[in-house]
């Protein structure tokens, strides 16, 4: 097994809300705002190849904003798909990528499914890998179809249709449905949005990668207490947090940041109070062979 982090385009938020309840005295440390209060935040995405299949972990935000939402939500470079850009880079094109899963379906995570903006106004709606299987837990669907008014500008409304007319949409069971013999299996998490999956790729040796989607986006966020403004269960995610890292420091799993600006991945620990933190964090997956 390798494993590859490819960056989607990049975005600004506001620190505020990727912080939730930790006041700016003590996150502004971690990350230093910009004028108006937003920090930066990768997109990454995870290329994994088992038994030369070549799967996707997440699409990012992409390209697909109209210009005044791209501002808005601080898409960088938004007239560049940079996934793609960035798969070119390791000799790929979106023909290749046999499968794609998704942890959810908000647009930061889903959205690098649709093309560029201009290519959208130009040709029409279409979805990117045209030969892969998109592969979405069914509560997580079921959010994307039926959102509550709170997170309703997170979801992509005719990413579900596509999705739908594709005929290769794959609905699983994160709790029972393994893929690729066992290979890939799936931890389910509530506390940002209901029904999040979470990928886990383990070699025969027992090591493990962990995505962490909106769990823990990053490594400042493996810190309990930790949570965002657009987790719609706070509380609940930090239990979900407080139960995963007894099986993943246990079994030395490395977790996968999705939005962390400067790395891709890290281990964790615990230090001498017993508070989790992040260990051995590394730059970027460059086929990080399992």
């Amino acid at each position: 097994m390798k494993i590859w982090s490819v960056e989607s385009n990049r975005q600004m938020l506001d620190g505020g809300s990727m912080f939730g309840n930790a006041p700016k005295a003590l996150w502004s440390r971690w990350i230093k705002p910009d004028e108006i209060g937003r920090i930066p935040l990768a997109c990454r995405c995870f290329l994994v190849e088992i038994d030369n299949k070549k799967i996707l972990l997440e699409t990012g935000i992409g390209a697909f904003f109209e210009p005044k939402l791209a501002d808005r939500f601080g898409v960088q470079t938004p007239d560049t798909h940079q996934l793609l850009k960035n798969l070119e880079s390791l000799g790929l094109t979106e023909d290749d990528i046999d499968m794609v899963i998704l942890s959810h379906l908000h647009f930061d995570h889903a959205g690098g499914l649709l093309p560029t903006y201009q290519e959208l106004e130009q040709n029409g709606e279409r979805l990117l890998f045209p030969t892969a299987e998109y592969v979405v837990g069914k509560q997580a669907w079921e959010r994307a179809l039926k959102p509550h008014s709170r997170d309703r500008a997170s979801f992509v409304p005719v990413l579900n249709r596509l999705l739908e007319e594709s005929g290769r949409l794959k609905l699983i069971n994160p709790e029972s449905d393994q893929l690729l013999g066992g290979k890939i299996k799936f931890v389910t998490s509530s506390g940002h949005t209901p029904g999040q999956i979470h990928t886990v790729i383990s070699d025969e040796s027992g090591r493990s990668a962990f995505f962490a989607g909106d769990l823990i986006p990053g490594r400042h966020w493996v810190h309990v207490p930790i949570t965002m403004g657009y987790d719609r269960y706070p509380e609940m995610l930090i239990d979900e947090k407080s139960e995963l890292y007894k099986t993943a420091l246990a079994e030395k799993w490395l977790i996968l940041y999705t939005h962390d600006s400067e790395y891709s991945s890290s281990y964790i620990k615990q230090d001498e109070k017993g508070r989790y933190t992040f260990d051995q964090p590394i730059e970027s997956l460059s086929s990080f062979e399992m």
